[in-house]
């Protein structure tokens, strides 16, 4: 895994992966918590970088995750390609997420750059 600093007029961390950047939520929490000392007020996550359970709303993973972005008052960025969701809940929770200015779903990482 690679931090890569963004520096406009935010502090933004990408985070880059070849492979999944967390398996639970008390790993992303700690990922959460180190760029939030690191500075950082926006972080942009990918979404083949994201497990499975995440996009699953039952599981419980990304409410535990996007509460502590809440918390330390981190911006959230997760780019990838949303048109195809088979959830009808989670394209609710997209279309409310980007409404609002703590967590958005954003198909580019110039997308990622004016939130």
């Amino acid at each position: 895994m690679k931090i890569i600093c963004h520096e406009r007029e935010h502090k933004r961390a990408e985070i880059i992966a070849e492979d999944l950047i967390f398996h639970g939520a008390d790993e992303a929490v700690m990922l959460v918590g180190e760029l939030y000392y690191q500075g950082y007020d926006v972080i942009i996550w990918h979404q083949n970088n994201l497990p499975a359970d995440f996009f699953d709303l039952s599981s419980g993973m990304a409410g535990e995750i996007l509460q502590k972005f809440s918390n330390f008052r981190i911006k959230l960025a997760i780019v990838g390609d949303f048109s195809n969701l088979q959830s009808k809940s989670l394209e609710a929770f997209i279309i409310e997420s980007n409404k609002g200015n703590l967590v958005h779903f954003v198909a580019t990482l110039e997308e990622a750059f004016g939130f």
